[in-house]
């Protein structure tokens, strides 16, 4: 996140639009992955550890010779003094940013959860396993990716349509949970599944570009780690929480998701407050 705002520096709309093409390609490796390691599992249960290093080999060499380095070298801070900068930060936007944080774990912990709950009710409801279940995990991620691919072209630096993607995308996650706490049956589960996967495409690119367009400054990089951070424990958090709650009351997963959603979007409602970025703007003008 934070590189893409430093090699587009000055281009508020690349930026967008290159954080959303990081998700999208994000997401893609998540709808490939089910799918290529049933693929590479049908061989050997090891065989898709061993294509580990192979991808990151590749990743490795792409950067190394497509991916030029910025001309501008800065000198870095001092301890001290980034320190205090950071702190400076969290105190003037850490409304925003706490918020922008939760939302990011809260997003990750439901998607996660919900493909573990998608995985053991194709596995041991339905009895479809392997390369078909790979396939039928990648539908509601398919919805997310391109969701978010066209999400990331359209915010551009208008933090009003960042804020309206948040809480476009919350609003249809807690849809999406209500309406399988009223029906989860095979289609409907992946009917609401996409539905929700579109929200919340619509909600990690504008997320992104809420911290590398709020947070100009050389801390971005931190306070982008910091969100990234909160984003994974939600992806660890998710499949065992959703775990307990499959093996005693399963329909408490979708009023627990529901409320998860909704209290985020009471969150970005109230503490998001996109005209501050306007006025900034108008100043900047006059």
């Amino acid at each position: 996140m934070p590189f893409i705002g430093d090699l587009f520096k000055g281009d508020d709309e690349k930026v967008s639009a290159g954080l959303g093409d990081i998700e999208t390609a994000n997401t893609s490796g998540k709808v490939l992955s089910p799918i290529l390691g049933a693929l590479l599992a049908s061989w050997y249960w090891f065989v898709p550890f061993w294509f580990i290093p192979f991808f990151c080999l590749i990743s490795f060499l792409l950067v190394l010779f497509l991916v030029e380095k910025p001309e501008e070298d800065e000198d870095a801070p001092t301890i001290s003094e980034f320190l205090k900068n950071v702190r400076k930060i969290f105190k003037q936007d850490g409304r925003w940013l706490y918020t922008v944080f939760i939302i990011g774990c809260v997003i990750m912990f439901l998607l996660f959860g919900v493909l573990f709950y998608l995985s053991d009710t194709l596995e041991n409801k339905y009895t479809i396993d392997g390369v078909a279940k790979g396939g039928l995990l990648a539908i509601p991620l398919l919805f997310l990716s391109s969701s978010s691919f066209i999400a990331g072209k359209k915010i551009g630096k208008d933090k009003g349509r960042m804020k309206f993607c948040v809480v476009t995308g919350m609003i249809m996650l807690s849809l999406s949970f209500i309406g399988l706490w009223w029906n989860h049956s095979f289609y409907f589960l992946f009917i609401f599944l996409s539905f929700g996967g579109i929200g919340i495409g619509m909600a990690l690119p504008a997320l992104d570009a809420l911290i590398t367009e709020g947070i100009e400054s050389e801390e971005c990089g931190t306070i982008s780690s910091f969100y990234n951070s909160m984003r994974f424990i939600g992806v660890a958090l998710g499949p065992p929480v959703f775990a307990a709650l499959m093996s005693n009351a399963s329909w408490l997963i979708f009023i627990l998701s529901a409320f998860c959603g909704i209290i985020s979007l009471f969150l970005v409602l109230f503490n998001v407050d996109a005209k501050k970025s306007e006025e900034e703007k108008n100043l900047g003008t006059v």
